[in-house]
C-alpha cells in the first residue's frame, strides 16, 4: 500500500483558528443533519481521501455513471451536501457559509463555488438498482434528500465532538500510527452495524490467524438502518468480546459513517474507507452492506455481488480481500463451520442478526452456542421486557379523514385492558400549544411534523405509548418523524385512506368549501399536495368500518409485531 494511497487531505485550520472562528461566527449558517456530520467528519480526517469536499456536479455525475471521480480516482457513492431551497436562495457564488453541529457550533467554513439539483430517482437507479422505497437508501434519497446541493473548498475548523467512548475514537492518522507501533505487517478490518454473534467472532478470528494480521474491529456508530440495535449497546457487546480473542491481537475503534446500504458499491466504498485507516486486508461477508429483501421477499442484491465488485477493484484499491464465506452452526457437531464445508447430514441453525433482533424482541433467552454469555447479557440488559417497550401509531391522512375519532377509540381500546399511560398527540391540540404560530407552508408543516416526531420518540424512550393523529402531508417529514421514533421503539404508520370526497362530505366546519372558493389557502387535497404513504404499516378504508374496528385492526397489528 503506497502512501499516496493513505494520504489524508489537511482540512483542519493550524493557524489563525479563533479568528477562523469568529468569522464563521458572522457566515450564514447550515446546521448539519446526522448524515452531513458524519461525511464532513470523514472528509475533515481524512478518512473519506481521495475525497476533499462534497462533490460537485461534475464528480456527482461522474461517480453515477462510472463509480469514479471526474479525475478517475475510484469512488463509488456520493456525498454531497444537500440543502433546502430558501437556504440555497440566500448564498451567492463565491459566498462562505459556516457548516455547523447541532449545537451551532462551527466546525468547517465552506466557499460555494457550485450548486446543482439532482434527480434523486435517477440517483437511486444508478447508485442502488432499484427505486423502490423499501429500500432505506432509496427512501433517504426521495424522502428526505433537500433539493439543491453546494459545493466548494472546505477549511476545517474541528471535528465533531463526542461524549461517549472518546477513547474508541480515533482518526484515520491515530490508528495508523497505532498499528505501525505495534509493528503490524498486516490489518485485518471488519465492518459490522450489529453486535457479533458466534459466527461473527469465527470468522474473525479465523480470518486473523490465517493471514497472521491484527484484527481491526471497526463497527460503525453513525447512521445505519432503521431498526438496528442502539450504537451504545453494540459497543458494550464490542467490549465484552474482546477479551474472546486471546490467539489474535484485536483492536475496537468507531468509525463515524453514515452508511447508505447500498449492497455492492457500499462494500467497495467500505473498502476505501478502511484502507485510509490503515488496514491492509478486508473481510466482506455474503451481502455486505445489504438492506435485505424487497416487499416481494427478493432480495435487492445477489448475495455474492459484494464480493465479486471488491474483488474486482482490489489491486487498485491497494487493501487485500479477505472474502470469507457465512459460517454456520452444526447442531449434530456442535461447532461452527464455513458454509462451503456443510454436508447433508449437517443439521444447520440459523445464525443472523436478523435472528438475534427476533429473539430479543421475542424476549427469547439467547442460546450460548449463539452468542457468549457476556454479549447476551449486555443485549438483555439493554431490551425492555416485551410488555415495557415504548411504541408509536402515526395516523395520516387528509382533513375529516377520520384520525383523530380513531385516535381516541384506540386510546380507549387500549385503557380499557392495561394500566399502562397513553399519549394521545391530535393535530388541532398540538397547532394550539406545542406549533403554536406555524403557518401552512411547507416549511412550517414540516417543522410541526418534526416537533410531534421529537415528542413522540421522548415517550416512546421512556416506554411510553404514543399515538398521533396528523395530517403530515410530507412523506419527507413522516419518514424523520418514523426514524426519531424508531431510535428507540417502533413506528407504525397508518394511513387512514378515506377519499376526499367523503372528506368533504364529513366536512363539519365548512373548511372544504373555503377551499373550494379559494378562501382558504394552502389547504391540503385542495390547493397542497398530499403524498399518500407508499409502504404503510396499514391502510384503513373507514367507508366500510367504523372507529372501534379500526382501532382493533391497528391493535391485531400490533400485538402480531411486538
Amino acid at each position: 500500500m503506497t502512501d499516496h494511497h493513505r494520504a489524508a487531505p489537511v482540512l483542519l485550520a493550524t493557524s489563525g483558528l479563533n479568528e477562523l472562528k469568529q468569522h464563521a461566527a458572522s457566515l450564514p449558517a447550515w446546521t448539519l443533519d446526522d448524515r452531513q456530520l458524519c461525511d464532513l467528519e470523514l472528509l475533515l480526517n481524512g478518512g473519506f481521501a481521495p475525497l476533499e469536499g462534497f462533490l460537485d456536479a461534475n464528480d456527482y455525475s461522474c461517480v453515477l455513471a462510472t463509480m469514479r471521480l471526474a479525475s478517475g480516482a475510484l469512488w463509488p457513492l456520493p456525498v454531497v451536501l444537500d440543502v433546502d431551497a430558501k437556504f440555497a436562495e440566500r448564498i451567492d457564488d463565491g459566498a462562505q457559509i459556516a457548516l455547523c453541529d447541532g449545537q451551532g457550533v462551527a466546525l468547517a467554513i465552506m466557499q460555494v463555488s457550485s450548486r446543482y439539483s439532482p434527480d434523486p430517482r435517477h440517483e437511486a437507479q444508478a447508485v442502488f438498482g432499484t427505486g423502490d422505497p423499501m429500500h432505506p437508501g432509496v427512501a433517504d434519497l426521495t424522502q428526505r434528500r433537500r433539493p439543491v446541493c453546494l459545493a466548494g473548498p472546505l477549511q476545517g475548523l474541528a471535528l465533531p465532538t463526542h461524549y461517549d467512548f472518546a477513547s474508541l475514537r480515533h482518526t484515520p492518522a491515530q490508528l495508523r500510527a497505532h498499528f505501525a507501533a505495534q509493528g503490524a505487517a498486516r490489518v485485518v478490518a471488519f465492518q459490522t452495524r450489529n453486535p457479533l454473534h458466534r459466527a461473527h467472532f469465527e470468522l474473525t478470528r479465523q480470518a486473523a490467524e490465517s493471514l497472521e494480521a491484527v484484527l481491526l474491529l471497526h463497527p460503525v456508530v453513525g447512521r445505519t438502518k432503521p431498526g438496528d440495535i442502539d450504537h451504545y449497546t453494540r459497543v458494550r457487546c464490542y467490549q465484552a468480546l474482546l477479551p474472546r480473542y486471546t490467539s489474535v491481537p484485536a483492536t475496537l475503534s468507531l468509525l463515524p459513517l453514515a452508511m447508505r446500504m447500498g449492497g455492492p458499491r457500499e462494500a467497495l466504498w467500505h473498502a476505501l474507507i478502511r484502507r485510509n485507516y490503515g488496514a491492509t486486508h478486508f473481510i466482506v461477508g455474503r451481502d455486505h452492506a445489504g438492506p435485505g429483501s424487497d416487499a416481494s421477499g427478493k432480495p435487492f442484491y445477489p448475495p455474492l455481488a459484494a464480493q465479486e465488485l471488491v474483488l474486482a477493484h482490489a489491486e487498485e484499491i491497494g487493501i487485500g480481500i479477505a472474502a470469507f464465506p457465512a459460517m454456520v452452526y452444526a447442531r449434530n457437531r456442535q461447532t461452527f463451520i464455513r458454509a462451503d464445508q456443510q454436508q447433508a447430514a449437517d443439521e444447520i441453525a440459523d445464525v443472523s442478526g436478523t435472528e438475534l433482533r427476533r429473539m430479543l424482541l421475542d424476549g427469547e433467552e439467547i442460546p450460548t452456542w449463539f452468542s457468549f454469555p457476556e454479549v447476551a447479557q449486555v443485549l438483555k440488559e439493554a431490551q425492555p421486557e416485551r410488555g415495557r417497550r415504548g411504541w408509536c401509531v402515526f395516523l395520516t391522512g387528509l382533513s375529516g379523514a377520520g384520525k383523530s375519532t380513531i385516535a381516541q377509540a384506540l386510546a380507549a381500546r387500549l385503557q380499557e385492558h392495561s394500566a399502562r399511560p397513553v399519549t394521545v398527540l391530535d393535530g388541532d391540540e398540538v397547532r394550539k400549544h406545542l406549533s403554536k404560530g406555524l403557518g401552512f407552508s411547507r416549511e412550517d408543516r414540516d417543522t410541526n411534523v418534526a416537533r410531534i416526531g421529537w415528542v413522540a420518540s421522548e415517550i416512546v424512550r421512556h416506554g411510553g405509548i404514543v399515538i398521533c393523529a396528523q395530517i403530515a402531508p410530507f412523506a419527507s417529514a413522516r419518514a424523520q418523524a418514523r426514524r426519531l421514533v424508531e431510535a428507540h421503539g417502533r413506528f407504525f404508520e397508518i394511513h387512514v385512506a378515506t377519499p376526499l370526497s367523503e372528506c368533504e362530505r364529513r366536512d363539519r366546519k365548512g373548511l372544504y368549501a373555503l377551499a373550494r372558493a379559494g378562501e382558504l389557502k394552502q389547504f391540503t387535497g385542495i390547493s397542497d399536495p398530499y403524498e399518500a404513504p407508499l409502504a404503510p404499516e396499514l391502510i384503513l378504508d373507514t367507508l366500510a368500518t367504523d372507529p372501534l374496528d379500526e382501532a382493533d385492526a391497528i391493535l391485531a397489528l400490533i400485538r402480531a409485531r411486538l
